[in-house]
């Protein structure tokens, strides 16, 4: 019946508090406050998706959470959707602008996963192109809390990260 209906609700909200936490995270304001994170818009959406990218990819690597990557980008989705109205764009444009956040994160997804391997010498170049930052920022400061994120997330549990049970705050 799942074929036919569609995926059942309460598989989606289950993952709502990994949302949470990804979005916590990158709301942390370290990134802000210390590393150089523009804290804009660009800046918070930068954020958000690096992190979901992280958590992404982490998930990735555990065949049997691929379901649950789905849902957890239907929430960024369903986010995004909601910010955007939320900041006046109607129907006729919101579904474009989703469409190019959608890619926008599958290609810092893509960044992510080949710079991680390479360290914080690697992280930088990604970074620059990927993330809004202030004049002047210390994008290897930047790039070693990214890499400390996605260890921190690499190294959580998988009952942990599905139940949103993880945290960080760059110092």
């Amino acid at each position: 019946l799942s074929r036919i209906f569609g995926k059942r609700p309460y598989e989606r909200e289950a993952l709502r508090p990994l949302w949470h936490s990804v979005v916590a995270m990158a709301r942390a304001k370290g990134w802000y406050a210390s590393l150089g994170v523009a804290d804009s818009k660009e800046g918070r959406f930068d954020m958000v998706s690096l992190v979901l990218a992280a958590v992404l990819l982490r998930m990735e690597r555990e065949p049997e959470m691929a379901q649950s990557q789905a849902l957890l980008t239907e929430l960024f989705v369903e986010d995004m959707d909601g910010q955007l109205r939320q900041d006046g764009i109607g129907d006729p444009t919101v579904g474009k602008h989703v469409r190019k956040l959608v890619t926008t994160l599958g290609g810092r997804l893509g960044a992510l996963r080949e710079a991680l391997p390479g360290g914080t010498d690697a992280l930088v170049p990604v970074l620059e192109r990927n993330v809004t930052v202030l004049p002047g920022t210390d994008l290897s400061a930047l790039a070693q809390a990214v890499s400390a994120l996605a260890s921190k997330i690499d190294g959580v549990a998988s009952d942990d990260l599905l139940a949103g049970r993880i945290a960080f705050e760059p110092a």
